[in-house]
């Protein structure tokens, strides 16, 4: 029998910290010598001892990873642990359960395990080589090794083929040749993996370099697309997602096929990555494989998506710790988005490098053909820069070292003549950063540059991404640059802070090139009013700037706007402009989320801030851009509507024109625009059924909800029901809609919350009005649980019917949501702290209370429940879901229609409140409305409850 050690290519190689192997063997040993004839028994014993083995080496390998922080290390640790119990488990079945083997196979690692490398929870990936045609002996080992390696748990992929089948399967299947690319021995005869390696080079490797690689990589395309194609997402994959450690695989495997290397390291030798650019690659897989360590031994499992539940963990493990205006989770993240950005340059370069060899190594008539045909093209207007093949190339390699400016110029021709990018010219770009000084960014042409970039009418942010990318926006502007890869732990925001701007910005070219007329009209209208766009493009990338520091990041955007501006070229009323802006940018969306739209108060508080029409223009569409590229689903139609109810009521009190004329005209082309709508309806019941809506409904709810709302209505009442639900789902804003029918009643609110708390449901956002003849007509939109809209829908009926049966008093809230919370788990992953303001400064006529918390099922529930206690009447209420976090804003009254002016009422309202929001209460099911049974007759005074 030929037997060697399992890592031929380091034989030396071992972890005693982490396993004795002597032991270990001698242990096995014991085993055989203890049960000789029982194999049952034997099997068993090698069992445990086997599993005991692994968990031991695991479980030391994590406490040195928490110790040195090392991931690849632990990666190789746990990967030679591997190696160990695979080799002397085929040791002991061929010596000890099945010794007449005489056809030697060999056991080899593919896949990642084939690198030497193993995450905790990592899948092994086995290639059985066999001689020749298996044999039942051979068959009978294999199986033996399987089942041990499955009965410890663990999770093995494996093929059993020859020698010429490998060869075979690879000529056809990419994935077959990836895999015997890194097939690394581990025990048995090391003649076979020898012959293998040899003829897959010859046959294989050799003159398919270029195949290889355009597999790969478009292999890896399809993996960014299907991951969202950002490095920026906010909870990204570790190992599939852009970035990750799949790219460097990808690498990997490239330069091993098309160079020929076996390690990395003689990339340098071979002048394709400088010996920084190597250790950047040595650090960034160090990193990589640290973070994706952690996460397996935090969950237990092979969990490869860094999601905010074990954010927190992991970076404690790695011993972040919190800093003024960084918390350590976003100081963790903040340093695993760099490490995904220089990927990003590892790969352009290395990209760069293959171009060039490709073309070099083309033999004979097709080698003149395509140099030929690769002859660069001049670009009208510069020297420095020359066309290849539809990409911006430099003219002579010392273009950024004569003129540094020409780092900007680079962008700035290459959006003008719409060409990509050549990586040779990134790569270059990637190695001359520290050209950019303080005298290029103070030098006047290149702050031209910068502003021609930004406001183009192409696509300024596929430019301003590419210079992020290569490093430049944040060299050229170090303010950016401290935001470049920060995150913020929260679940509203899906992008890094500088991938936000820049999408920010893409939102703003698309609504000024007339892409997006449908989704933002008045934006899309107003824009094309704007005398001054280059205030509104700096605005808008410059709005998050100052994210990640102590001070409030609206004031402190401000200031950097007020150094900034001067230096890109604008005069002091554009600065003013642009920093008014960013220190006002979250004004409009508060105020339209969280006030009463109805209340003369609100929209007059809002104008004396405002003060001019043209700062009302500008901050509306940056509030636009904001919302809309903060992620998927952020933005819908309500939030549209809210936005453009604040613009029209402040323009006319700005313009001097507001009065109840003019809005009761707003009104009646609403009414106008719904009778036609309604045409097909007969005269006398269109008319009643238009008329049942009152003012702010009519102002705040879209035509087509309009119509299907009253249709809804009136299909219920020909059907004489009392209560009445519908509901509908929308798998792109992850939401579903309830619609209710219901008599009005004060704790009507109360219920329905409740209602869905009881059900499961989280309501993310409502409108609730009331209509003629005393009847509420809620919208509330809850969270969507199923990806497939049949099963979505299911749920929601099941919710709507449990509302109609608590309205109807035939269930009771209290017994049904005490069932529901009983084992009910509180969410430690975000820390809001709760807090709640109690004004009657921002409403004449009622007080105005505003909560803000964590978010949870059952919360607007026991809030709108504990005001009803407390005696307070809902005027109406504003309920915004910011991620894991909610404000919540109530325009209240006593019951005989007084604000609350009593200091120590408020204060006992506070504090009951704060109880609620901070769940300290300890059963809250006593606060519970348990139902409306009969109607009641129409209410004298109307309430309108609406929400964002």
């Amino acid at each position: 029998m030929q037997q060697t050690k399992a890592l031929v290519e380091n034989p030396d190689i071992s972890y005693p910290e982490i396993l004795d192997v002597k032991a270990f063997a001698e242990g096995l040993e014991r085993i055989a010598s203890d049960h000789p004839k029982d194999k049952d028994a034997r099997r068993a014993a090698v069992l445990a001892y086997l599993r005991g083995v692994s968990q031991d080496g695991r479980t030391k390998a994590r406490e040195i990873l928490d110790r040195d922080g090392h991931g690849m290390g632990c990666a190789r640790r746990i990967s030679w642990l591997q190696d160990q119990i695979i080799l002397h488990l085929y040791d002991f079945v061929i010596r000890h359960v099945l010794p007449a083997l005489s056809d030697i196979i060999a056991i080899t690692a593919v896949g990642g395990y084939g690198r030497a490398t193993l995450a905790p929870g990592s899948d092994i990936d086995l290639l059985f080589l066999l001689p020749g045609k298996q044999t039942a002996q051979s068959q009978k080992v294999i199986e033996f090794v399987l089942y041990i390696l499955w009965d410890m748990g663990m999770k093995v992929g494996h093929a059993t083929r020859t020698i010429d089948e490998c060869i075979t399967l690879s000529k056809s299947d990419i994935t077959i040749r990836t895999a015997i690319l890194e097939t690394r021995f581990i025990c048995g005869n090391a003649n076979l993996e020898r012959e293998l390696t040899t003829r897959f080079d010859k046959e294989i490797v050799r003159n398919t370099g270029a195949e290889f690689i355009a597999a790969k990589l478009a292999e890896r395309d399809v993996r960014h697309d299907r991951s969202g194609n950002t490095r920026y997402l906010v909870e990204p994959n570790v190992k599939e997602g852009k970035g990750g450690i799949r790219d460097l695989h990808t690498l990997f495997w490239i330069t091993k096929y098309f160079y020929r290397v076996r390690d990395t390291a003689e990339l340098v030798r071979l002048g394709v990555l400088s010996r920084s650019e190597y250790n950047s690659f040595q650090k960034a897989e160090d990193f990589l494989w640290a973070v994706r360590c952690h996460l397996h031994f935090v969950t237990g499992k092979a969990e490869d998506r860094l999601s905010f539940d074990h954010q927190q963990e992991v970076a404690e493990a790695l011993g972040y710790h919190t800093r003024p205006g960084l918390s350590a989770v976003e100081r963790f993240m903040k340093h695993y988005f760099l490490v995904a950005k220089n990927v990003g340059d590892l790969t352009r370069i290395l990209c760069a490098a293959l171009e060039d060899e490709q073309v070099k190594d083309q033999p004979g008539l097709t080698g003149v053909i395509s140099r030929f045909t690769a002859r660069k093209r001049k670009i009208a207007g510069t020297q420095d820069f020359v066309e290849d093949k539809g990409r911006i190339a430099l003219a002579s390699p010392d273009v950024f070292k004569r003129d540094p400016v020409n780092l900007l110029r680079l962008f700035h021709i290459a959006d003008l003549n719409g060409l990509e990018f050549h990586p040779d010219a990134l790569k270059s770009v990637t190695r001359s950063l520290a050209l950019i000084d303080d005298k290029v960014r103070g030098d006047k042409e290149a702050n031209g540059l910068f502003i021609s970039i930004l406001t183009s009418r192409r696509d300024p942010a596929l430019m301003l991404r590419r210079m992020n990318e290569a490093g430049v926006l944040g060299r050229f502007i170090p303010e950016f640059g401290r935001i470049v890869s920060m995150m913020q732990f929260s679940m509203y925001h899906h992008y890094t802070v500088d991938e936000h701007l820049i999408r920010s910005v893409e939102v703003l070219s698309k609504i000024e090139k007339g892409e997006d007329v449908e989704g933002v009209p008045l934006s899309a209208h107003l824009i094309k009013t704007i005398e001054d766009r280059t205030v509104l493009y700096v605005a808008v990338l410059l709005h998050d700037i100052a994210k990640g520091r102590a001070e409030d990041h609206s004031i402190g955007g401000a200031r950097m706007a007020r150094k900034l501006c001067p230096r890109f070229g604008m005069n002091a009323r554009q600065t003013e402009l642009v920093a008014w802006l960013i220190q006002e940018h979250l004004t409009m969306s508060m105020t339209a989320q969280t006030r009463d739209l109805n209340d003369w108060k609100t929209i007059s508080d809002f104008s004396g801030r405002i003060q001019t029409l043209e700062r009302l223009k500008f901050l509306l569409i940056l509030t636009v851009c904001d919302i809309r590229a903060v992620g998927p689903g952020v933005w819908n139609g309500w939030k549209g509507q809210l936005l453009r109810i604040l613009y029209y009521e402040t323009e006319l009190l700005l313009s001097g024109g507001f009065s109840e004329v003019s809005r009761n005209e707003r009104v009646q082309h609403a009414r106008d625009q719904l009778t036609e709508a309604l045409a097909d309806w007969p005269e006398e019941e269109r008319k009643a059924y238009v008329r049942m809506h009152y003012q702010p409904y009519l102002l705040s709810v879209p035509l087509e909800d309009q119509v299907r709302h009253t249709t809804f209505i009136r299909d219920a009442d020909r059907e004489g029901k009392v209560l009445n639900t519908m509901v509908r789902t929308n798998a792109f804003q992850a939401i579903t809609e309830i619609t209710i029918l219901a008599p009005d009643h004060p704790r009507l609110v109360a219920i329905i919350a409740g209602a869905c708390a009881a059900a499961g449901a989280n309501i993310a956002n409502a409108q609730i009005f009331t209509t003629a003849f005393g009847r509420a007509l809620d919208t509330i939109h809850i969270s969507r649980q199923f990806k497939d809209d049949d099963d979505e829908l299911r749920r929601a009926n099941t919710i709507s019917k449990m509302i109609e049966d608590v309205l109807a008093g035939t269930r009771r809230l209290p017994e049904v949501i005490a069932t529901r919370t009983k084992y009910k788990k509180k969410d430690t992953t975000f820390t809001v702290v709760p807090d709640v303001t109690i004004s009657n400064t921002l409403s004449n006529r009622f007080t105005v209370i505003e909560i803000e918390c964590l978010d949870r099922t059952g919360l607007l529930s026991d809030v709108t429940s504990m005001l009803a206690d407390l005696s307070l009447d809902i005027a109406s209420a504003r309920i915004t879901t910011f991620g894991e976090k909610v404000i919540d804003t109530f325009y209240v009254t006593d019951l005989t229609g007084e604000k609350i002016n009593n200091e120590n009422r408020q204060a006992l309202i506070g504090a009951h409140l704060k109880a609620v929001i901070s769940d300290d209460v300890s059963d809250g099911t006593a606060r519970v409305a348990p139902g409306v049974v009969t109607p009641l007759p129409p209410k004298a005074v109307r309430k309108t409850v609406a929400q964002s």
